[in-house]
């Protein structure tokens, strides 16, 4: 079932791995909590509301230090097949909880396994599609977060209706239907050709790059050249004494350089603005002053439309404009827009004011849509770029564990905050903002253009094969390609 196959097709890896995540995360946080019944049900508090929430980031923590070894042992896709299995798991638990205990067991569960997924995937994604292309894979597999969002929505919307405990279970299960599709479509695709390659089946591997590459061509100057720089790579840091243990991302300088890259992503995208209003737009609302629940579920629908519109565009532009630059515009956007929130809030979040009001939902779907126009496609792209093999699978588990941590904290402290001190909380984040654009500008890298081995010169200050770098290569045959069309 996991060996290569060759009927898998170049662009089958796009789609693949966030299947298991693409429902999961948005469908019974967001949405439930603006539902009456959910609420009414488990009696929820502000602290209860933020625990149910909080669960699957408490699940996300435990795959992080546990599920990047497994994936370097057991390969890529079959680390992808074991975590949606957890989550079909999971979801079974969810729609049938019957007090706040089991759901938030069934929301850890369900946590670590969207997060496994979380980590794998990406790892899978950045090892197996082509360098032209591993922009958009990358950037479209969280991009898809928000189709996920949008059935949500419209899911919840739907059910809002029902008076029964079926107006969350129904959003609930209907979680599993992606991480079924994920396992349906797996055996049809090709393992990562850097798995297979440090497994020694460079004969998979050639046939991986070569299907992803050049459409099966195994005499492709390109896809040679891939094949060598990777190996030249591998046996470099073989001899370097590199190695897949966990202690390896502590090792040296360049290895922590990496990781903490990695960690600010994870740091700074679940604490840059939008968690306020993807899990608790219900609470924003209402101190915006729209506080009927028909008219926020409807709302809720149209902010995923267009932060998924938003999102597609960002990864569009990524390529061109650059992981960082991309990033840079996004945060400098949605600070600006979250001190408008707030002082808008201010003015009119008691106001019978209707032009008030409406000016303040304007401004919160325009810092979900700056959020998602940068830190949605890059959030899972610039990560497993920045690591290096030995340090990818392990690291992203760092990554993973960072981001649910800090997902985590303010997902408990933010309906606390909201309530307590209201339109100040978009102040303080709009204040953090500044800093985390400050340590994007001095010491993020740019790695578009470049292969993941050519990456390693931007850290390590050289790199490790005399094969030239790929993006030359292609251009040289697409030049000569074009003379002979003269």
């Amino acid at each position: 079932m996991y060996g290569y196959n060759r009927l898998a097709g170049a662009w089958i890896p796009l789609w693949l791995p966030r299947s298991s995540l693409l429902i999961s995360v948005l469908l019974v946080l967001n949405g439930l909590n603006i539902l009456p019944s959910y609420i009414d049900y488990f009696h929820l508090t502000p602290a209860t509301t933020g625990l149910n929430t909080a669960s699957l980031w408490i699940g996300g923590c435990i795959a992080g230090v546990t599920w990047g070894k497994v994936t370097d042992v057991i390969g890529r896709r079959p680390a992808l097949f074991w975590a949606a299995i957890l989550s079909l798991i999971a979801v079974a638990l969810q729609t049938a909880a019957q007090n706040i205990t089991m759901f938030v067991i069934a929301r850890i569960v369900l946590g670590f396994g969207i997060n496994a997924a979380g980590l794998s995937g990406p790892a899978y994604l950045a090892e197996t599609l082509p360098l032209h292309w591993r922009g958009w894979g990358l950037g479209l597999f969280n991009d898809l977060y928000y189709v996920g969002g949008l059935i949500a929505a419209g899911v919840t919307y739907g059910t809002s209706f029902m008076e029964s405990t079926w107006a969350w279970r129904i959003p609930s299960v209907i979680q599993g239907v992606f991480s079924i599709l994920c396992i349906v479509i797996i055996p049809f695709i090709p393992e990562s050709p850097r798995w297979l390659l440090f497994q020694g089946r460079r004969e998979e591997a050639h046939q991986a790059l070569a299907q992803t590459y050049s459409n099966g061509d195994l005499a492709s100057t390109v896809v040679l050249s891939q094949l060598k720089e990777i190996e030249d790579t591998f046996e470099y840091e073989k001899n370097a004494g590199e190695t897949l243990s966990v202690t390896q991302i502590f090792k040296t300088r360049t290895a922590r350089k990496r990781v903490l890259l990695a960690i600010s992503v994870a740091v700074f995208s679940s604490v840059a603005g939008n968690v306020i209003a993807a899990y608790y737009l219900g609470s924003m609302l209402t101190n915006a002053g729209i506080t009927d629940t028909t008219r926020q579920l409807q709302i809720n629908i149209i902010l995923n439309a267009f932060c998924l519109v938003c999102s597609v565009l960002g990864t569009y532009y990524i390529d061109s404009w650059g992981r960082k630059m991309t990033t840079v515009i996004s945060t400098v956007l949605l600070t600006i827009f979250l001190f408008l929130v707030g002082a808008l809030t201010k003015v009119f979040g008691n106001s019978s004011n209707t032009s008030g009001v409406y000016g303040t939902v304007a401004m919160i779907f325009l810092s979900q849509g700056a959020y998602s126009f940068g830190w949605t496609p890059v959030l899972f792209l610039y990560p497993p770029e920045v690591l290096n093999y030995p340090i990818r699978a392990n690291g992203m588990g760092v990554f993973q564990f960072f981001l649910n941590g800090a997902g985590l904290l303010i997902i408990l402290t933010m309906p606390i905050a909201l309530f307590n001190i209201g339109w100040k909380t978009y102040m303080i984040n709009g204040a953090w903002d500044i800093v985390m654009l400050i340590v994007i500008l001095y010491y993020w890298i740019e790695t578009k253009g470049k292969t993941l081995e050519e990456i390693d010169e931007l850290i390590e200050g050289k790199k490790h094969s005399d094969v030239p770098d790929l993006e030359q290569i292609i251009r040289e045959e697409a030049r000569v390609e074009k003379e002979k069309h003269r």
